[in-house]
């Protein structure tokens, strides 16, 4: 899998390992199990600081995401816990996405047309 920074972006680049991940696993790119690259080799290859991949690194196995080990590095879990529940944060961030989408002139079949497409 190829991550890929905007260096323009809002977002802080940590966060947006995090979520170009988190993407991969739920698209299937990223396999369960799947070693993922150390912390070194991925902030050199991205030329980024090695305590920015830490961190995503950090937030992806808080959130259930990877397992990590010194021994072993980070992988894909085998299991995500799968609640069935979508957190407040997102719950917002969606409203956000929808909100602006109204705003632009898309209409609600296209944006259901969208999660469908994207689920």
């Amino acid at each position: 899998m190829i991550i890929r920074i905007d260096e323009y972006s809002d977002i802080p680049i940590y966060m947006q390992i995090r979520n170009q991940i988190v993407i991969g696993i739920s698209s299937g790119e990223l396999s369960p199990g799947e070693q993922l690259p150390t912390v070194r080799a991925l902030a050199l290859e991205m030329g980024i600081n090695t305590m920015t991949v830490s961190k995503s690194y950090q937030l992806l196995k808080s959130e259930g995401y990877i397992l990590t080990d010194r021994k072993n590095g980070a992988r894909v879990r085998e299991n995500i816990n799968q609640s069935g529940v979508l957190s407040d944060e997102n719950k917002k961030e969606l409203k956000r996405i929808v909100s602006e989408a109204r705003l632009s002139g898309v209409s609600k079949e296209k944006i259901l047309e969208l999660v469908e497409e994207y689920y």
